[in-house]
């Protein structure tokens, strides 16, 4: 038998508990997400619930919460019939059930059509097109794609002995080479040729500048600004860029280039005036996503990684939003400084919290101040 009912004495302190309790929130807003993490019961029915749950609320008065199945029925409640606590929950199936997918696109040497994907994983095509969508952001298109394009820069990047541009086209699972070759611009930035040697024959000017946030390095190619990357040692910056092109021609010390580094130096000392220059972005189709999301976060404002998730249509991918983010080289241009976790609080950042908090703190200042500052805060 369940507990007996709390005294009316004790009600205002046992609603005023839960209602402080963040777990709460999850089991307000039926969060999937939560489920697994904790349980909890209502006094006056005697059923344990997942977070999940779709009955009706409880009042916070007669709810507990539990962290495991056995610890909410060892204090006398049974599972709820509606949610199922004790079995598997749709999210985690379903998450099994994509990650399932995810292996048989990454295996497949020509990329499995949609419908023999659901097949494989016993669902139907309109409902795995979904929840495939939700858990990786992508569609299984976009992501057989995304597989393709790490292949072929993998192969090209390490060719075998003898070995042509074709055959790691190939190789990656490009069903023919014009059909690549439409693609190899936004997949590698440049020709195939080029790529495999390493970003031979291709130009970028770079110069290191010095700002109210440390170093700043700035580098252009022939498509815009690829990389602005801050740090405290000059060096390190400059061996980031060249580790990314090593074969590239590097060119630094160009007078021409000081009125754009000039630029870019401003632009992040006021972000709130803009940038007004093209940008070399190269990423994955969901990091595209992700990256346009965050350039429309208006300067002195965040939102969180769940926030920016659902913006782009896939509320079940607050991680791999944060893993973009970490892959952004352009500071401050796209501005993966604005996103914070769920309370507010600053999460890790590329290049260092302390910049991460000076920029938040910067941009909120001028919002609010209308101020376009240019010198160090």
């Amino acid at each position: 038998m369940p507990p007996t009912r709390p005294a009316k004495a004790t009600k205002d302190a046992q609603a005023a508990a839960t209602l402080a309790d963040p777990r709460w929130a999850a089991v307000c807003a039926r969060d999937a997400q939560a489920d697994g993490s904790f349980y909890y019961s209502v006094q006056t029915t005697g059923v344990y619930c997942r977070p999940s749950c779709a009955a009706r609320p409880a009042l916070p008065e007669n709810v507990r919460f539990h962290a495991s199945t056995a610890d909410a029925e060892r204090a006398g409640f049974r599972p709820c019939k509606r949610c199922k606590p004790t079995q598997a929950s749709p999210v985690a199936h379903h998450a099994a059930l994509v990650t399932e997918a995810c292996r048989i696109i990454e295996a497949a040497e020509t990329p499995p059509t949609l419908d023999e994907l659901a097949a494989r994983v016993g669902m139907s095509a309109h409902h795995f097109h979904r929840i495939f969508k939700q858990a990786t952001g992508l569609t299984p298109k976009a992501y057989g794609a995304a597989q393709r394009a790490r292949r072929v820069r993998s192969e090209l990047a390490a060719p075998v002995a003898g070995s042509s541009v074709t055959d790691a086209i190939f190789n990656a699972g490009y069903n023919t080479a014009s059909r690549f070759y439409e693609e190899a611009d936004g997949v590698l930035g440049m020709t195939p040729t080029r790529y495999q040697a390493g970003g031979n024959q291709v130009t970028i000017r770079f110069a290191i500048a010095q700002c109210s946030l440390g170093a700043i390095l700035v580098a252009q190619s022939a498509r815009g600004v690829c990389a602005i990357l801050l740090g405290d040692d000059a060096q390190l910056l400059a061996q980031d860029l060249q580790d990314r092109f090593p074969q590239a021609h590097l060119v630094g010390d160009d007078r021409s280039f000081d009125a754009l580094v000039a630029r870019v130096v401003a632009f992040v000392e006021a972000p709130g005036l803009g940038l007004g220059l093209p940008l070399d972005v190269q990423g994955t189709a969901f990091q595209q996503r992700v990256w346009q999301a965050l350039q429309a976060i208006p300067a002195g404002e965040t939102a969180s990684y769940a926030e920016i998730a659902q913006r782009i249509g896939s509320p079940t991918a607050a991680r791999a939003v944060a893993q973009a983010c970490a892959a952004n080289a352009l500071a401050v241009a796209i501005p993966c400084h604005r996103v914070v976790r769920n309370d507010g609080a600053l999460s890790g950042y590329r290049w260092g919290v302390e910049r991460k908090q000076a920029l938040l703190e910067r941009e909120q200042r001028q919002a609010t101040h209308g101020e376009t500052e240019g010198q160090p805060a």
